[in-house]
């Protein structure tokens, strides 16, 4: 499987965040492209998206996976495509996660490298790490995807999270 490297906080002028993740995968740029840029693709890994129209300025709405657990509703959240060029780059601006950019680069014959750019203002050091964390379990779920082995949403538990957490939060 494809090990995620640890992510990086980076600070921006306006007390914004830019939290960022770089995955070289050896999976061909169409297929990372249809994982971070179709519903079916982001429901394996991510988020259903719905509304879906891909065009920039498109209203979109995005329900997290790993939410709605114990009677909770699943977590909808509600923003706009702000960036698509197709086979390349997707951006989504969204209320409670912030803009979510995935750039994709051709990485030799048949790999792809993401860069994955998550910008959020106004974060606490706990808040910066469980970001953090939450988009490395999410990018080892997208690589298992990628794989041929989508999650099984309901057997979802908290348990990497936390490991990871405390991986992060020593670092």
């Amino acid at each position: 499987m494809t090990e995620v490297p640890y992510g990086t906080a980076e600070p921006r002028p306006g007390n914004v965040w830019y939290l960022r993740h770089e995955l070289p995968l050896p999976h061909p740029l169409d297929h990372v492209w249809a994982a971070v840029a179709t519903p079916a693709g982001l429901g394996q890994w991510l988020a259903v998206p719905d509304p879906w129209d891909p065009r920039p300025g498109a209203a979109t709405a995005f329900t997290w996976q790993d939410t709605g657990r114990d009677g909770d509703p699943p977590t909808v959240d509600e923003g706009r495509i702000t960036a698509w060029d197709p086979g390349r780059v997707a951006e989504y601006t969204l209320a409670i996660h912030g803009r979510l950019r995935f750039h994709l680069e051709p990485n030799g014959p048949a790999g792809t490298v993401l860069r994955l750019t998550n910008e959020v203002p106004d974060l606490t050091a706990a808040e910066r790490a469980g970001r953090l964390v939450g988009w490395h379990l999410h990018l080892e779920l997208l690589a298992r995807s990628l794989a041929g082995a989508p999650h099984d949403w309901s057997t979802w538990s908290p348990s990497r999270y936390e490991e990871l957490l405390r991986a992060y939060t020593s670092r």
